[in-house]
């Protein structure tokens, strides 16, 4: 596209895409272009074509230096782009621990929840940051991101979205947290997800850590109802098997 340029001779934002020299120069981590635009005056929570400012690309590259620099310059550490993402959104998905402590030190909400419902913990817990969920479970906000959303008391979950992905160590540290293991969303417990997608290890962790088996989804299904439906794959087989062994246990007793 083609580029305004300034009266002070810089280049400021593409006409067609809104992505600034600011945008740029933090997605790069060029601290010379970011101290020299800042210089200039250049508009430090300037928005790109997805509600994106500079900040948001510094975070989702984890360049700290551009970041402190942003923040210095008064970056709003809590602005939500098109996505509803804050950077803290992006620095915890993409696992980078130095930068989404610097956020969290700058007052970052951690509670703050896109448009598809996910706080930066369910980022973290989906892609498998063990360091970065780590680091949110130890912030004053714990308690909060572990619970359910007041308004939708059945969305998304930091368990289910560790458990469907297999993500052992991470399951671990939420179940230390203290998060409620048997929360159910329309889909069913973490017992499902971990089932429905074949992760035996996260089946077998759950049900050592006291997951209840015999809850039903909404669809009144239980865990073993849904991993019948498998195609006969090893896993399904033996998640069959501890299922099946869960199940007479109860009757048992």
């Amino acid at each position: 596209g083609t580029w305004n340029i300034s009266r002070t001779g810089f280049v400021c934002v593409c006409v067609f895409c809104r992505f600034s020299a600011l945008h740029h120069a933090a997605l790069n981590g060029n601290m010379e272009l970011i101290a020299l635009l800042l210089e200039s005056q250049a508009i430090v929570d300037i928005r790109d074509q997805k509600g994106m400012r500079p900040l948001h690309y510094a975070a989702w590259q984890g360049k700290c230096e551009p970041m402190k620099m942003l923040l210095k310059a008064g970056s709003s550490v809590n602005s939500q782009s098109d996505e509803g993402q804050i950077p803290l959104h992006l620095s915890s998905q993409h696992g980078h621990y130095d930068g989404s402590e610097m956020l969290l030190q700058h007052q970052s909400n951690p509670c703050i929840r896109d448009h598809a419902g996910k706080t930066p913990l369910d980022l973290a817990c989906e892609f498998g940051r063990v360091s970065v969920v780590q680091l949110l479970l130890n912030s004053n906000m714990c308690a909060a991101m572990l619970e359910p959303k007041p308004s939708d008391p059945n969305g998304i979950s930091p368990l289910h979205l560790a458990a469907k992905n297999g993500h052992i160590d991470i399951i671990k540290l939420l179940i230390q947290a203290g998060i409620d293991i048997n929360r159910q969303t329309k889909a069913g417990t973490a017992l499902h997800e971990a089932a429905l997608c074949g992760k035996t290890e996260a089946v077998r962790l759950l049900l050592d850590s006291g997951i209840s088996a015999s809850i039903r989804n909404t669809y009144c299904q239980t865990a073993l109802d849904i991993v019948n439906q498998f195609t006969t794959t090893q896993a399904s087989r033996e998640i069959k098997q501890m299922l099946r062994g869960m199940e007479y246990e109860r009757r048992k007793n």
